[in-house]
């Protein structure tokens, strides 16, 4: 999936944990002409343009943005309670408006639905399991919108895991199906990595990872709720 272009460069934390924890892939722009000189090579997938800091900044780029020689489309402004009037003889500038302070289940529910109205927007492959989200196109893991900072293999690891939730894996089992046959390391390898796993889910969600007594690990249950 192409990335979404976001205004600014810095967007709200709110709303960049919502695109991590979605799985969308983004990049941030600070004026127009950077829409078109940072755009990748297979394009913008669409917009999302946080108006708060600079109202007349943010509507310059939409209006950029519908002039191109392909207008870009999905565009969607979030917009401050207190600036909707801005939004007057502005409706041809985007596709969508959310409030803001955002909330992140309406968020999330209006990009989806722009992304499938547009025939754009499948979202990338991803693994769901609660708070944890893991993009298998990017490499990066989220738990609770909070994105993991995992060497290669400690994401490698979540993403066996994961993908098979319930299921007992024995040290060995993972070693091979993990690190694969040629690796010489011991069963300690493991055990390493799930500490470390842990430790980077947080306490909260130290408990996706189970382990079972005497057999090995499994990516457990959680009663987290949205």
């Amino acid at each position: 999936m192409e990335p979404l272009l976001c205004f600014p460069a810095a967007p709200p934390p709110a709303v960049t944990a919502v695109l991590e924890r979605s799985g969308y892939p983004w990049r941030g722009v600070d004026r127009p002409e950077a829409a078109d000189g940072d755009e990748p090579e297979d394009g913008w997938s669409g917009a999302v343009v946080w108006t708060g800091d600079d109202p007349q900044a943010a509507f310059q780029l939409c209006r950029h943005l519908r002039k191109r020689e392909v207008p870009l489309a999905p565009v969607l402004v979030i917009v401050p309670h207190d600036q909707l009037a801005e939004l007057e003889l502005r409706e041809d500038l985007f596709d969508d408006l959310c409030l803001a302070p955002v909330n992140p289940d309406e968020l999330t529910a209006r990009l989806a639905h722009l992304f499938w109205r547009s025939g754009r927007g499948l979202r990338p492959d991803l693994v769901e399991h609660g708070p944890l989200v893991l993009n298998l196109e990017t490499y990066q893991a989220a738990v609770a919108g909070r994105v993991l900072d995992l060497t290669y293999m400690e994401y490698e690891l979540l993403r066996f895991l994961a993908g098979r939730p319930g299921k007992v894996f024995t040290r060995e089992t993972l070693l091979s199906r993990v690190w694969g046959y040629e690796y010489y390391g011991g069963a300690r390898t493991v055990d390493v990595h799930i500490r470390r796993l842990r430790a980077k889910l947080g306490e909260e969600h130290a408990h996706l990872i189970q382990t079972v007594r005497s057999v090995g690990y499994r990516f457990g249950q959680t009663s987290w709720s949205p």
